[in-house]
């Protein structure tokens, strides 16, 4: 998938490959070659590691083995073709809560021009739009005001699916339930325990590329969970501001929902 093939007369970069993964049927070629095949077969794993870092998010890689059925030394190899090609990147992990002993595992994370090669979004017409209702209402605040109406108004068109979800789960398990709902609309979500809380992690954002330009998009988001939720959340990173995860606090609670504390990582 990665490595650098000719079609048509012309070089296909690794990108590209990552993008064109379907399977192509050629009437009357011959047979691939044991060679081709091979190269087919590490394109394709190739493209496994890179969903699986899509869909969990930042990972090592030890835990890609354990995912994928590969050794380490496999994925290391997998992930040095995918490093050359600029679709992942490695940085320190990050640690939540008390450190431990010792350096922090390293981990492996999309970059966007990985992300680009799993999106097939309209990222300059949207946000296109979003500069023109920013424009008409007349620029500054009541621009911005225009822009935060229209997100919260999409976000409420999404929500009714993730309140059916929240609502049939018992309380415990309202995150997670929030996380398949999320899934399923393509943030590959996961909840996880955190300390008092826990963290709706959303590894995959769509609309990413549009919220660094206009974060509202992730303020409404925040707000819709804290009501589907009954509680306060609080974003601590958005995948549009830089991280690798969009990650939302909500802690253990039962009182009613307050106002959210909603928009981009802090930091």
């Amino acid at each position: 998938m990665y490595g650098t093939v000719r079609r048509s007369g012309r070089r296909l970069s690794g990108l590209e490959e990552l993008r064109n993964n379907g399977v192509v049927k050629n009437v009357g070629e011959a047979p691939a070659a044991p060679a081709e095949e091979l190269a087919t077969g590490e394109r394709s794993t190739r493209n496994r590691v890179a969903r699986s870092i899509l869909d969990h998010g930042p990972s090592t890689v030890a835990e890609l083995a354990k995912r994928l059925g590969l050794t380490q030394a496999a994925v290391r190899r997998h992930l040095d073709a995918l490093v050359a090609d600029d679709v992942v990147a490695a940085r320190e992990q990050r640690v939540y809560g008390a450190r431990t002993r010792g350096r922090p595992a390293k981990v492996f994370a999309l970059t966007d021009c990985g992300r680009d090669a799993f999106d097939q979004s309209y990222d300059s017409l949207a946000v296109d739009a979003l500069r023109w209702i920013e424009r008409t209402a007349g620029g500054g605040a009541a621009g911005e005001a225009a822009v935060a109406a229209f997100a919260r108004d999409r976000i409420e068109s999404q929500a009714e699916a993730y309140r059916e979800a929240v609502e049939a789960a018992p309380p415990e398990k309202r995150a997670e339930a929030l996380a398949r709902a999320l899934s399923a609309d393509g943030y590959a979500a996961t909840a996880r325990n955190a300390p008092v809380g826990q963290q709706l992690c959303q590894h995959h954002c769509p609309v990413a590329h549009v919220a660094e330009r206009y974060p509202q998009l992730c303020e409404a988001e925040t707000e819709i969970f804290s009501r589907l939720l009954g509680t306060h959340v609080q974003r601590l990173a958005t995948i549009a501001h830089g991280d690798g995860v969009c990650t939302t606090y909500i802690p253990h609670t039962t009182s009613t929902a307050s106002a959210s504390t909603a928009g981009r990582n802090p930091a």
